[in-house]
């Protein structure tokens, strides 16, 4: 590994020739497997089934799911300078070896009927590798693509979705074919290894390269700042709270009818859970190609603009949903349930270029890290209020009633908290530079 985020492995020399197109690559193929963390409940059947007899409180497909995103942004947080100072390929190693050996280390434990190894092993050792994934090509995107942050960075993010819609077929045929232990070991080295031809890839340009033939725009947008502030500067402005916020309320939304997607729809139109899972599945589809989208687009209409649509429009969605369920019009409410995935993976992947835009680029992979505890925050907060006021509603339901409005509290809900997002993201302003701020 390299001693520091100044060795020459870790940045493009200045005279060779380096396609910048090779970065979103390598970014794909980090982000692409600790995706995968969001089909892990492909798992839980057959996790369940080697534990029968585990205590309600630690339940091990359960706990370990939400132990691994809960890590995930805590450890972007915790890591967030190091990867900094250490650099992308030092950082993208690291993850690929904590990612690989956490799989293998989960496997292991199922293989040996130990739920506390599996436990630490995706959970904690897999949590750490998400984090540290998630986070280690940010900057260098940003960095190599200051004319297109936006779709640099939703190219990466984008692999994080188009990774669980991967593993959400992958998972059950390996499964199939191997025990779910071995799936795990098998998945722990092959995940590794693509990683790491992601590593090998990723580096950073030499301070101040620009791409060839651009030049900054001379109508600078007042919104996106010539200089950089440090994490801990961030950390101590109103800008910051407020980005935390937006992305904490979108994640809010969209993870809540995540967490419910299945038998949401199994609920609003007696489907099979067959066909449920074939709606589960498009909505990853949907998820990742929003990532893509909505970044490029706020490449031209600005960060504060995209948020501003999605918290509107999700506001009105969220609205509109139980009604459409009610009447039975299933096409119309898969249309507005993909439309609200295509804004949920959208804010993931816009929110680096906005902090970038607002803290400038040098330690934006810091303070992404910091950001992230808003996803963690968020995975908590959205499936409990949509879990527990639909299972209310459920409760009070007479025997054979239908449940097609056991879901409308818990949307208007999270409607009204939209609304909360939409004023957040009003009152962002430029960042007022002060020299002690500066790095």
């Amino acid at each position: 590994m390299a001693t520091s985020d100044v060795a020459r492995p870790d940045r493009a020399d200045a005279a060779s020739v380096f396609n910048r197109w090779w970065i979103p690559v390598a970014a794909v193929c980090i982000h692409i497997c600790i995706g995968s963390v969001y089909a892990w409940s492909t798992f839980n059947r057959p996790i369940k089934a080697v534990f029968p007899h585990a205590a309600w409180w630690f339940s091990p497909p359960y706990t370990t799911f939400t132990t691994a995103l809960v890590v995930l942004g805590l450890s972007a947080a915790l890591f967030g300078p190091w990867v900094e100072r250490r650099g992308p390929r030092v950082a993208a190693t690291t993850a690929a070896i904590f990612f690989g050996s956490g799989l293998v280390i989960g496997g292991v434990g199922l293989a040996i009927h130990q739920n506390v190894l599996l436990w630490v092993g995706m959970g904690l050792i897999g949590g750490i590798g998400c984090g540290l994934g998630y986070i280690a090509p940010v900057s260098t995107l940003v960095k190599w693509f200051p004319d297109r942050r936006g779709m640099s960075t939703g190219l990466a993010i984008m692999g994080f979705g188009a990774g669980a819609f991967f593993a959400g077929y992958l998972n059950p045929y390996f499964m199939k074919i191997f025990s779910v232990s071995k799936t795990l070991m098998i998945l722990g080295v092959t995940y590794f290894i693509i990683m790491m031809i992601g590593a090998m890839i990723i580096r950073r340009p030499q301070a101040g390269w620009k791409p060839a033939g651009w030049t900054p725009p001379a109508k600078v947008n007042p919104m996106i700042t010539d200089r950089s502030v440090t994490r801990n500067a961030a950390l101590g402005t109103v800008q910051f709270y407020l980005i935390w916020g937006i992305l904490f309320i979108n994640v809010t939304a969209g993870i809540g009818i995540l967490a419910q997607a299945s038998p949401m729809y199994q609920d609003l139109f007696r489907k099979t859970a067959l066909e449920a899972g074939l709606f589960v599945s498009l909505i990853s589809v949907f998820n990742a190609l929003g990532r893509i989208f909505w970044a490029s687009t706020s490449d031209f209409i600005g960060r504060r603009a995209t948020y501003l649509t999605f918290f509107i429009v999700q506001f009105f969605l969220f609205l509109l949903i139980p009604r459409v369920a009610a009447d039975g019009h299933r096409l119309i409410f898969e249309a507005c349930a993909f439309v609200v995935f295509t804004m949920y993976g959208g804010g993931f992947a816009t929110v680096p270029a906005f902090l970038a835009d607002i803290f400038g680029e040098e330690n934006v992979g810091a303070i992404h890290g910091v950001i992230l505890i808003a996803w963690s925050a968020a995975a908590v907060v959205g499936p409990v209020i949509i879990t527990q006021l639909s299972e209310r509603a459920k409760a009070a339901l007479a025997p054979g009633e239908s449940r097609v409005h056991i879901y409308d509290q818990p949307l208007r809900v999270l409607a009204y908290i939209l609304v909360v997002g939409f004023i957040l993201t009003l009152l962002v302003r430029p960042l007022k530079h002060a020299k002690t701020m500066q790095t």
